[in-house]
């Protein structure tokens, strides 16, 4: 059976009426990506308004790991809302807080004890531990890396590689310093240059943290090299610095461990999380080792509605999906099926230059020239287009917006995976044929 239904040109007539008041009153500067409006969601499939059904492989931007609507989510936050919708956490607490932190430490890597907080989004959990690292070492500069997206708060943006349209003229936060990551395209950086490199640039008892995507997720999930990440743990500890790993999107079982940075086996000092943490409320985490929580006064991290009792209630039934139904395993078996898929549209089509990620967290890239490396954003852009003609939402990525990723839910059936994959193949064959 087909899961893509159109049955009205799109946008339809429904979504063209809202479109009319998006026009006159919302923001001009929220671009999206779909022309229609939805109505609802189940799984990986969405209904528009005008009753079309469509693919979704962006997942909300890579919050939806459990999909759309799972229902024990629905029912333990209905729950929740008829006994009470908020409280803060440090005015009157409350067992959900403290259920889904001790949910989340039991899942985290290192022997150490650990804690968590809970906020509202990716780019506040990154802000956050970026406060954390620096008052627990009293120090202030940052280490982040080339291709790298943090957030879009004044720190998070300078720490985001991408200028347009992340930093426009918005200004920038002191203190920050980028080094390359190593890229067999781009550069002959090797792993063991890290040191070097950070001594060239900061000096390491300024450095509060080194802060790292374990995949780079607008970045276009790039993978460093095992050797990369280990110099980086061995670099962090030879300086005191803390090592953070910044898993907002890739956490959560897409690449087929619960934390990404598994992948590795090392165990950072404190772990960012949010998008997919509690299957679409805003809700974002940091967690990890109790002394540097420890270090700070009483009430310097905190956040009005981070780790609101909804959201924590959405939170404990995400964690219990993906034991329950054995998501990490099925993330890998997704991601062998997608690969599979992908080799055969690299054989068929040239301008697919690369394949990469783990488990179900794949990426294409699309190469004008192989030799120079020269992006092909022209492509990509038009393959995104034909494919959402045809049914299926698909994310870009990519500094240089040349790169399509899969954010699929891992709950997603073979045979809608399979459907939005051959939407893929047609579109790629379709505008290059053009």
């Amino acid at each position: 059976m087909e899961n893509i239904v159109i049955k009205t040109e799109v946008p339809g007539p429904k979504s063209r009426e809202i479109a009319q008041k998006r026009e006159k009153y919302v923001a001009s500067t929220l671009d999206s990506l779909a022309p229609f409006y939805i109505a609802k969601g189940e799984g990986a499939v969405i209904e528009d308004v005008d009753g079309n059904k469509f693919l979704d492989f962006t997942g909300g931007w890579g919050c939806l790991v459990v999909g759309y609507s799972p229902k024990t989510v629905v029912d333990a936050v209905k729950e929740q809302v008829e006994n009470y919708i908020h409280t803060d956490f440090t005015a009157t607490p409350y067992e959900p807080y403290a259920e889904l932190a001790k949910m989340i430490v039991e899942k985290t890597p290192g022997n150490f004890e650990k804690q968590v907080i809970f906020l509202n989004s990716g780019a506040e959990a990154v802000e956050n531990a970026v406060k954390i690292a620096r008052g627990a070492t009293r120090r202030k500069g940052v280490i982040v890396f080339d291709k790298a997206f943090h957030g879009r708060t004044l720190l998070t943006m300078t720490m985001t590689h991408r200028a347009m349209p992340y930093k426009y003229n918005f200004g920038t936060a002191s203190d920050v310093y980028r080094l390359p990551s190593p890229n067999p395209h781009r550069n002959k950086y090797t792993p063991h240059d890290f040191e070097r490199l950070l001594l060239d640039t900061a000096y390491p008892e300024d450095v509060a943290a080194v802060v790292i995507e374990p995949v780079q997720g607008e970045g276009g999930f790039n993978v460093p090299p095992q050797e990369f990440i280990e110099e980086i743990r061995r670099v962090t500890e030879k300086y005191g610095i803390l090592f953070v790993a910044d898993e907002v999107q890739s956490g959560y079982g897409r690449t087929g461990k619960f934390f990404a940075i598994e992948n590795w086996g090392v165990a950072p000092d404190l772990i960012t999380l949010g998008k997919s943490i509690a299957a679409g409320f805003p809700l974002s985490a940091v967690v990890g080792n109790k002394k540097y929580f420890d270090a700070l006064p009483k009430g310097s991290i905190g956040s009005t509605f981070g780790g609101n009792p909804v959201a924590c209630a959405a939170g404990i039934e995400v964690i219990k999906m993906i034991d329950e139904q054995k998501l990490l395993d099925r993330a890998i078996q997704l991601g062998k099926i997608i690969r599979k898929r992908f080799d055969e549209m690299q054989k068929k089509y040239p301008v697919i230059k690369e394949i990469r990620g783990i488990g179900a967290m794949c990426a294409i890239e699309f190469i004008k020239d192989r030799e120079k490396w020269e992006p092909d954003p022209d492509t990509c852009g038009k393959v995104i287009q034909e494919s959402l003609k045809n049914g299926l939402l698909l994310a870009g990525a990519g500094l240089h917006k040349n790169i399509i990723r899969l954010l699929v839910p891992l709950v997603i059936t073979e045979e809608q995976l399979n459907e939005g994959l051959d939407v893929l193949d047609r579109a790629i064959e379709t505008v290059t044929k053009a």
